[in-house]
């Protein structure tokens, strides 16, 4: 049975939550090794779209079994990219709503004044432009599940309404005075912690004990041991499938994928593979990926660290060369990010054009002379 854990903010005026974990005794869904680090089989660790092999995934997926069946609300918590709309559509496949509609309301993606009519609908004439009746997500969603992504980003003023809404089960349409009836199961997300997003105002604190009946809190990719290897396998299997081909990635991939620290989570690790795949004529080299590359030379969180005593000429050399670096080459890119015209770049690489290894033995100026008259000569 999963027992409740609390979770206490040490400001007194932020309510305690509670989550769900298993128990030390006989679980009813055993917790199964890390997968190996190369070769594993992402279908042996698959749950229904999602994979994962670390008991910190297991856990989350024995909450999805708990929870799913029945119609409370469940708040995802967890970083941007790992998972959190997946998670949300597999409590749709396997609720008892499964055969109804799964309606998604990224909150974040529309303009304050939109969300309102787009989540409730709006009746013809209601203001300019709507020429016709339009029903809002509640609706569409009826019978079925709606997932509201990115709830902390709804308008403070609008949570209001939805409180209600979510109390009574109906809704009424901008511009109407009618209410509808609405039976939906409300899933909510969230990439902000719940208690700071209560003290920085961004989310009612009476809107988020309606949300998280149930809270889950999905683990970023970091924390997850082997789970890279085996969603870089499973993502390396799709793409091969789709394409008719055999690639396979090089016996170094394991060790380099390992070294990332996927700031942007499952998101980024597909993407990540994907740009590989494309690139690869056989054998998937993981050099292939950009952030990788970027992170071996600027760090896992593209930091430049400078030792106390260090010159300030030699801090702002070392600065604009891994700006650079950050964008490929793009001198106004860096320029731009710098704060700086793109003259002083150019000016500054001539003065480092001297030090051929650090700037791959370029000869001669970086940047053509320029007469009196403004010409180049």
């Amino acid at each position: 049975m999963p027992k409740p854990i609390r979770h206490e903010s040490p400001d007194m005026g932020i309510p305690t939550l509670y989550s769900y974990a298993r128990d030390g005794g006989s679980p009813s869904r055993p917790v199964e090794p890390a997968a190996p680090p190369t070769g594993a089989d992402p279908g042996e660790h698959a749950f229904g779209r999602l994979f994962g092999a670390s008991p910190a995934m297991q856990d989350v997926f024995h909450l999805i079994e708990r929870v799913a069946p029945s119609y409370v609300s469940v708040l995802i918590v967890g970083e941007s990219g790992c998972g959190k709309e997946l998670i949300a559509q597999t409590l749709h496949a396997m609720s008892r709503c499964s055969h109804a509609p799964f309606v998604a309301l990224n909150c974040g993606a529309l303009p304050p004044n939109l969300v309102e009519a787009e989540l409730f609908g709006y009746e013809k004439g209601a203001f300019t432009g709507a020429n016709r009746t339009h029903q809002g997500f509640f609706e569409r969603a009826h019978g079925g599940t709606l997932f509201l992504d990115e709830i902390t980003e709804m308008p403070i003023d609008l949570q209001v309404r939805l409180l209600r809404v979510l109390e009574t089960g109906r809704v009424i349409r901008v511009g109407g005075d009618q209410e509808i009836e609405c039976n939906v199961r409300v899933l909510a997300a969230t990439n902000r912690d719940p208690m700071e997003a209560l003290r920085d105002n961004r989310l009612r604190e009476d809107l988020l004990y309606r949300l998280a009946v149930f809270p889950i809190v999905v683990p970023p990719l970091r924390e997850r041991e082997d789970d890279v290897i085996l969603l870089a396998n499973a993502f390396l299997k799709e793409l091969n499938a789709e394409y008719g081909t055999a690639k396979a990635f090089a016996a170094d991939a394991a060790d380099k994928l390992r070294s990332h620290s996927w700031p942007g989570n499952v998101r980024e690790l597909k993407n990540c593979i994907q740009r590989a795949y494309i690139m690869a004529d056989g054998i998937v080299e993981i050099d292939t990926l950009a952030p990788l590359g970027q992170n071996e030379r600027a760090g896992s969180r593209q930091v430049v660290e400078f030792e106390i005593g260090t010159s300030l000429e030699e801090v702002e050399q070392q600065l604009i060369i891994a700006t650079l670096d950050r964008f490929r080459g793009d001198k106004r890119r860096a320029a731009k990010a710098l704060g700086v015209s793109l003259k002083t770049i150019y000016n500054r690489l001539n003065e480092y054009a001297s030090d051929a290894s650090l700037l791959g033995g370029d000869e001669g100026p970086l940047v053509p002379a320029v007469s009196s008259a403004g010409s180049q000569v």
